[in-house]
């Protein structure tokens, strides 16, 4: 009787320590997630004015596209598509699929670039007297060795490019393009949020 109920203490041990580990392995994913996004989350604001997550428009051709994520900007309306991939990224303009190679695996994807046209066309659809822009953005685990295709770029290079140094002089430029952010937000079918 006594080996039957060390045995059964053991195992509770044991499965108790798996849980611990378990439970503490989740945690550790679920920290690491929230530190990525945060980078991420904090660019985005720092340059955009305003920002609308999931955006449903009309596409011009009796549809609807969604937009993923919309900035106001100083430069006008930029439309970001996310990628978080991790691993090498082989992927050009005139490929239909990129891949991505990483230690454990390899995966493909469609090219990006065809559906951010057809996003950044139905916005200027819409508002067609602001300038509208489309970045296809790759977080940290991203890695492009041959060659970064057109619209692609690192959340560095996107506030290199967006960032605005003169607050007042961005605030300006905003305001011009206000009537338009509100119109396009009139016009938008739904949010996804």
């Amino acid at each position: 009787m006594s080996d039957i109920l060390s045995t059964d203490s053991g195992t509770v041990f044991y499965l108790a320590l798996l849980l611990v580990v378990l439970l503490l392995s989740l945690l550790l994913i679920y920290r690491h997630r929230a530190a990525r996004s945060l980078p991420l989350s904090k660019v985005l604001n720092e340059i955009a004015f305003e920002r609308v997550d999931g955006l449903v428009i009309p596409n011009g051709d009796d549809g609807e596209i969604q937009i993923d994520h919309l900035l106001l900007t100083a430069q006008g309306l930029l439309i970001i598509d996310i990628k978080d991939v991790n691993g090498t990224v082989f992927g050009s303009d005139k490929m239909q699929d990129w891949t991505v190679i990483s230690e454990d695996r390899r995966f493909t994807f469609a090219n990006p670039q065809p559906a951010l046209f057809d996003r950044i066309a139905a916005v200027r659809h819409i508002v067609r007297q602001v300038p509208v822009a489309g970045r296809i953005l790759f977080l940290e685990g991203a890695r492009f060795t041959k060659g970064v295709p057109g619209l692609v770029c690192t959340l560095e290079e996107l506030v290199a490019e967006y960032a605005e140094a003169d607050t007042a002089a961005a605030e300006i430029k905003v305001g011009a393009f206000r009537q338009h952010w509100d119109l396009l937000h009139s016009r938008a079918l739904h949010s996804i949020e």
